[in-house]
Order: C-alpha cells, then structure tokens, then sequence
C-alpha cells in the first residue's frame, strides 16, 4: 500500500483550515482523507480519526478536548467540523465506571461535548481517549482481517508483528471494547508498540504527529497484505456467467415480498463475483459471516445462497433467519425484515438487494470486499467468521434498534424502478426526473443521444434508443432489468407532432412514420417490458396521449388517429395485464409549452393566428391555466402511486378544461 503523505498537501491543508481550526486538527483531516481514499482501509463511513488538543472555553481558559470523527461521517470527505469536540478528562474517567449501556454511554459523550449543536460522536471515543499520542487512527484494514481472520489467525498476527502490536481479542464495540483495552494494556509501555490489532475488527495505530500515525497504519497494513500475498493468494478464477433476466426479476420480486417493501436488486457478474459464485464450496465459505461485525448492519450475517429454486430459497433463508433471531433475542427486541441483503447466485454471480442505488451500491462494495477476502484466506487456511451470537449483538446493536420507526415515511416509489421513453426533452424528461425525486431508479430512453448526458448518476441513467428498432427496444429493456432487477413502472411517451396535412394531402411516408412512432413503438415497448411487469411490485403502465384523441383538430390526423390507436391499446393492455396486478392508464395532456419545441418565434406566430397574445394562447381553456411539463409529471407520478391503486383503463385528461372534450 502506498504513502500518499505529501508536505506540499498537508500545507495547503493548514493554510486553508488552521487559522479557523489549529494546525493539528488540519492535519487530522487531510490524514483522515489521505485513509479514506483507501477503499481496501475503510467503507463508507468505517473507520475512526481522532486528534487529542485544546479547546478554548468562554472564560479563556484552555481544556483539553478529543476531537473524534463523527458517526457515520465519512472519512474520504471529512471536514474539521466532522471531529467532535468531547472532554477528554471525562472520557478518560468513564473507564473506572463498572459497566455502561450504548445508549448510556451515548448520553454521556453528548453530555460532554463542548458543542451541544454537534453531531454525535464515534461511540469508540473512550477506546480513542485511553490511546497514547495525539493522532489515532482506526481502519477496518481487509489484509488485517484476512489476517484474523481464521484459526491460527493470533499466530499470524504474531509471526507478522513480532511484539511490535497489542492483541486485543474479539468483543463488541463501544464501552465493552474500551475497557478490555484498558484491562489489557495498563501495564504496556506503550512506546514499545506501533499499533493494537482488533482479532476481527481492525488496527489502530497513534503517535503524537500526524504523519507518523498515518504512515505506521500504511506500514502495519502493507506487511498484513505482503504477509497474504506470500502465502500464494491469487484472484479468483473467470468463469463465463449465465444470465437470466426473467428469473432475476423473480428473485427481486421474492426478496421485496419478504422484506415487506419494494426493493432493487443488483448483479455483478464480474470475473471476481463469478468465479465466486462458481465453487463447488461457496455454500459452505459464503455462509460463515461477514468479515468484520460491523458490515452486518448492512449486509446481515450471511448470504442466500441460489441454486435451482431461488424462491423457495429465499423462503428458507427466511425461516431461518427468523429462527436465528429467536435463538439470541432476549424478548424485548424488535425483529428487523427477514429478507437477505445479498446472495450468491450459483454460475450467475452474486446479488446486493437494498431500497435504494445507494443502499445497493455500499453493499455491493461491501460484498466486493468480503468474497475478495474470503477467497483470499481460503487459498491458504479456513475462513473464519465471528460466532453467529457475536454478529447478532452487533446486528441488534441498541442503538441500531433504538432508530427503528424513526426514519419517517418513505418515498412513493422507494425501491421502484421505472422506464421512460422520450426523456430528452418536456414531458418525458420531467417524468424521468419526477418519478426519480419521488424515490424511483429510472432508466430514461431517447434518440437524442444527449440522453446519454442529461440522466448519468446512478439511480437515473439516460440510454440513447431509438424506439421504432425492436432489437433496440429489446436491448434497453434488458439495460433496466440488469442495472435494478426489474420493472414496476412504465412510462411511454415518445412521439412526435408530425407536420399538419388534410386528409387529401397525406403522403405516405408521413402516416406511416406517425404510426411507428407514435403508435406501434409503444407496442414494441409495452411487449418487451411485459414480462418484467407481470413480477413487478404494483406494476403501472401510463401511456401518454393526447388532447387530439378526444378532440381531434382538422390537419392533424396522422397524429390523431396514432394517439387514438394507443388509448385503444392501452385499454386492451388494461384488461390483459389486470391478472398481474398490472394497473394501464392514459393521459391526455393538452400542448406543453416549456419544451425547445415550442420557441418564442413559433409561439408568437401561433398566438397572432388566433389574434391573441402569447400568455392567452399559452392558457387557451375554460380554466386559463397554462399546462406545463411538470404539472404532467406530477400527474404521472399520481397515476402510478398508491393514490390511483384501484384504477385501470382510465383516460385521464389534463388540458385545463376543454368545451369540446366537456
């Protein structure tokens, strides 16, 4: 591993944040993200930093404070203002206290901070306190746990580290882990020792300068991956992976229904994760636990492990997990959902299930991590995971419990995925961008390639597909299934407004283009997604129409008489896709104006026609109110929400009001 330590770095560090913060606590944060960018370190918010200093009370006087990483903050991007203030004095005396409860503890760290406006606390603070030197960091260090990890794993730390390390063996973090260390160490010299190891933890290391702290971490941890890597460790093998989109969208389905809410489902079929999930072993290996207790808050204690009946399979992953809490449960905790995190799908790869890309994406790096690991000791020695009680305390930690119904109602569409065709631009695009702020992962389809731009984080991706080729529409199909495990929600807008023609004029090229577009796409459309929404999770189909279909204009009939044949489609989706559960409903917006279809030029020559100004065109209804694109949007995501659960083969107008419709 490599020192990223740079005197030029840590400068600017100290220029731009000591003036407001101090020198040390500058330096605590560029040391900080200097392990935070170690992924094979620390994951999504692992790992502690802390810096012993003054703190400057309101009488002048100077007391000494531990400025610990906040929970849950993450160390890539820590601020200073993400090291909390906490009296070091008393954070030293809580180890003469017998024993401590977390949430006892926690009120004590909050008790003493020197902001009460501040975040909470690492609740490893009193371990940090009782550590020599002014810098400890603390990393969950993968080679360190391939290390611990096994049943020789003491022998190895020792045959690594001579007696240049403390061993601390396993037990819960918090209060129960800062008085073992002090139990075990108050007789050390601690100048004798670079570091403590955590027997299926992690390291810490601590000196009185910044750097020397860090750059003991790099070494302990450089020699614990040497140490792997002479043992004749090697990558997992490629093995070709199979694929079946179907049965993933089943398996999502299952794992949601467990769970008791919608839920994404990722795959990764990696060299990595299918060589993984082709041993002959995985069951075996893959089921011991996670490779540090604290992951089992995110992925639970182990796997499902799929073969030739996945559904049945997470069934029983769901008794037994029900039987694993009543094995530990003292009778006052709170079940959490049965449903797995991850799962090792055999010859196809492995699976993270979460109720968000986010969720999903820690855990797959998490999973990513730990069969990398896994495989690593198994080359050489025996996996070992913690006993199944340890993992249980750590997975209904108190505090952990203490959150449950307190995160508030979720998003409509968390854990739904939805399709959207014609998302570049209007209607489209602010139904991709709604469906998303209301908790949906949207994979958003048009010809402009710009799509490609205008929707490229995770949890809403943009995919250039033109709609009228079928191996296209195919393709983009499976993109969404692939990328979230499924389809509940479909939105298909894509069309056009061809060029206006009398009946007598129509050319061919003209009718027929209309009707591909803006009629026989949509079926292409709805056929390949159908078997995807026949498992979805209160599957919708919205279709969007027009105000010609009620209300045609004279001229417009290649693009009227399209619309006309999609509500009649959508209407025969709505009575083939009820036995699913599917609900199939149209809108009929009038002209949007806030779309670059509409420019200033073409407006104003629009509005002179008809002796009008631009706004009085813009709002041409019994209601004079403008329609916009998010307005239809929101009437989108109205229509696929719980709201309208108990409708299909509904036509929906959203026109202002028209005499004619009316």
């Amino acid at each position: 591993m490599k020192i990223r330590w740079s005197d030029s770095d840590a400068r600017q560090f100290v220029d731009r944040y000591g003036e407001d913060h101090g020198e040390e606590l500058a330096l605590r944060t560029y040391t900080s993200r200097l392990i935070g960018v170690e992924p094979s370190l620390v994951l999504h918010g692992g790992g502690n930093t802390s810096v012993k200093g003054a703190h400057l009370n309101l009488f002048g006087e100077t007391e000494q404070a531990l400025f610990i990483k906040a929970s849950g903050r993450n160390l890539t991007t820590l601020a200073p203002e993400d090291h909390v203030a906490v009296e070091l004095a008393y954070l030293q005396r809580l180890q003469e206290v017998d024993d401590l409860s977390d949430s006892e503890l926690l009120n004590a760290l909050r008790t003493h901070l020197f902001d009460h406006h501040a975040p909470t606390p690492s609740i490893e603070s009193p371990v940090h306190a009782c550590l020599p030197g002014r810098f400890v960091d603390h990393t969950h260090a993968d080679a360190v746990l391939a290390v611990t990890n096994h049943p020789d794993g003491e022998e190895s730390v020792q045959e690594i580290y001579g007696n240049r390390v403390i061993i601390i063996p396993y037990v819960m973090p918090g209060f129960v882990l800062a008085k073992k260390v002090r139990e075990l160490t108050q007789d050390k010299n601690w100048s004798d020792y670079e570091g403590m190891i955590l027997m299926n933890h992690g390291i810490f290391t601590f000196d009185d300068e910044a750097r020397e702290s860090y750059e003991k971490m790099i070494r302990l941890v450089s020699e614990a991956e040497e140490y792997v890597c002479a043992k004749g460790t090697k990558e997992a093998p490629k093995a070709k992976v199979r694929e079946d989109l179907v049965t993933l969208g089943g398996i999502r389905k299952k794992v949601s229904e467990v769970a008791g809410k919608p839920m994404l489902a990722v795959i990764d079929q990696s060299d990595q994760a299918g060589g993984f999930s082709r041993r002959q072993d995985v069951s075996e290996i893959g089921t011991r636990g996670p490779i540090t207790p604290d992951h089992v808050l995110r992925t639970k204690n182990i796997p499902v492990i799929l073969d030739e009946n996945p559904k049945e399979e997470v069934d029983t992953f769901k008794t037994k997990y029900l039987e694993y809490f009543q094995r530990h449960t003292d009778g006052q905790l709170t079940c959490l959902d049965p449903a797995p995190r991850w799962a090792v799908w055999k010859d196809f790869g492995t699976l993270v299930f979460g109720r968000s890309v986010k969720e999903t994406g820690i855990i797959a790096d998490i999973i990513d991590h730990t069969r990398k690991t896994i495989q690593q000791v198994e080359d050489w020695s025996v996996w070992k995971a913690l006993p199944e009680k340890d993992l249980f305390e750590v997975e209904y930690w108190e505090l952990e419990q203490a959150k449950l119904g307190k995160s508030g109602k979720a998003p409509d569409f968390q854990g739904k995925i939805a399709l959207v065709s014609g998302a570049a631009s209007g209607i489209g695009q602010s139904c991709a961008e709604t469906l998303h702020q209301h908790g949906a992962a949207v994979l958003a389809l048009d010809l402009n390639p710009e799509i490609e731009t205008i929707f490229s984080k995770p949890g809403i991706r943009g995919l250039c597909c033109d709609v009228t080729d079928d191996k296209a529409i195919q393709k983009a199909v499976d993109q969404t299934v692939r990328s979230f495990g499924g389809l509940d929600i479909l939105v298909s807008n894509a069309g056009n407004f061809p060029a206006g023609l009398p009946l007598d004029k129509m050319d061919p090229e003209t009718w027929d283009s209309s009707m591909r577009l803006n009629l026989s796409s949509h079926q292409r459309l709805l056929t390949a997604a159908t078997p995807f929404l026949q498992q979805s999770l209160d599957g919708a189909v919205v279709f969007i129409a027009s105000r010609n279909v009620p209300a045609p204009g004279p001229g417009a009939s290649a693009y009227s008489v399209a619309k006309a044949g999609l509500t009649q489609l959508a209407r025969m989706a709505a009575l083939e896709l009820e036995s699913y559960g599917v609900r199939v409903n149209v809108l009929h917006p009038d002209c949007v104006y806030d779309t670059g279809l509409w420019s200033e030029g073409v407006l104003q020559g629009r509005a002179d026609k008809y002796g009008m100004s631009v706004e009085e065109y813009k709002s041409r209804n019994i209601l004079k109110k403008e329609v916009t694109s998010r307005e239809v949007s929101e009437m989108v995501a109205v229509v696929a929400g719980p709201i309208f659960s108990k409708t299909t083969g509904a036509q929906i107008p959203i026109d202002g009001g028209n005499d004619r419709v009316i």
